[in-house]
């Protein structure tokens, strides 16, 4: 499947190197369509987003195998606050901040049961990592082509991974991430395509399986606007960790977003991870999301 990430990658670059049709005048588009991932806000501006997936499986692949067998259901709930604002008289350069709380529940609990405020020994919660970050538009004249970039502190102890008696939360090793985004609207500006290379490093703790590995994430979405208010989307992603420990994994989704008012829209996603490597769950994930743009 390294084959499949490449290609991906190679897709996502020439994609970059066409340069944006004439899009329709700002005042006529709403935010889904004008403030993508890709774009950066204007100085002074702030875009607050408020996304949590529930991921749950039954199934997990074999140590070096994609043959899959069945598993107690484990369940893995993710609340990501991002906050981040313009600070760039050319609005080019966006400063911000993510931290992310987990809740994980295992031995054959209920999906739901991540919700629970019972202190079980088979579930896990708590915040589990902060990560400043900056989002930069390198290039004046390609404005829908920006990158971000993070350093992710674990707030756990040292090695504090699957060593717990309750279980898995979160990796204990740092992160640097460089995700890189581009999007392409069509002259019809009825759809949009929308593309993402996450890439991560994994450093500083020697007994988390996350460290000396790099990761690479790229995905495909396609978006299609029935109104200026709605969309509807589909998606491919494509996982694939490598260096002291391999895993890769194969995704695909579909969802929707609702601009709510003039400030807030709301976003729905499912997605199944169709096929996976070396103790990779196969499962569902279920999200929403809430994003503040003002």
């Amino acid at each position: 499947m390294k084959r499949i990430s490449i290609f991906l990658a190679a897709a996502f670059i020439s994609f970059a190197g066409f340069s944006q049709e004439e899009e329709q005048e700002q005042e006529e588009k709403n935010n889904l369509q004008v403030f993508t991932p890709s774009k950066l806000l204007n100085k002074g501006q702030w875009d607050i987003k408020w996304f949590n997936g529930l991921y749950t499986q039954t199934k997990v692949t074999g140590a070096n195998s994609s043959d899959s067998q069945d598993a107690a259901r484990a369940n893995f709930f993710t609340s990501t606050v991002e906050v981040f604002t313009g600070i760039s008289e050319n609005n080019r350069i966006n400063v911000g901040g993510i931290i992310e709380f987990r809740s994980n529940t295992f031995a054959g609990r209920q999906a739901l049961s991540v919700f629970s405020l019972e202190d079980t020994n088979s579930d896990r919660k708590g915040i589990s990592s902060i990560a400043p970050s900056v989002k930069i538009q390198p290039f004046e004249s390609v404005s829908n082509f920006s990158f971000q970039s993070a350093i992710h502190i674990p707030l756990l102890e040292k090695g504090d991974e699957n060593n717990n008696p309750n279980g898995f939360l979160d990796q204990t090793a740092w992160s640097f991430q460089n995700r890189f985004f581009y999007d392409y609207t069509f002259p019809s500006g009825d759809w949009q395509l929308f593309t993402e290379l996450n890439t991560e490093y994994g450093f500083g703790d020697d007994k988390s399986f996350a460290n000396n590995t790099f990761l690479v994430v790229p995905g495909v979405f396609m978006s299609y606007f029935p109104t200026q208010k709605a969309t509807v989307l589909g998606f491919v992603q494509h996982s694939e960790r490598f260096g002291d420990f391999e895993q890769d994994n194969t995704a695909v989704g579909f969802g929707g977003k609702y601009q709510l008012t003039d400030v807030l829209n709301i976003e729905v996603l499912y997605s199944n991870i169709v096929r996976g490597f070396n103790f990779q769950g196969l499962g569902e994930t279920y999200s929403i999301g809430l994003r503040a743009l003002f």
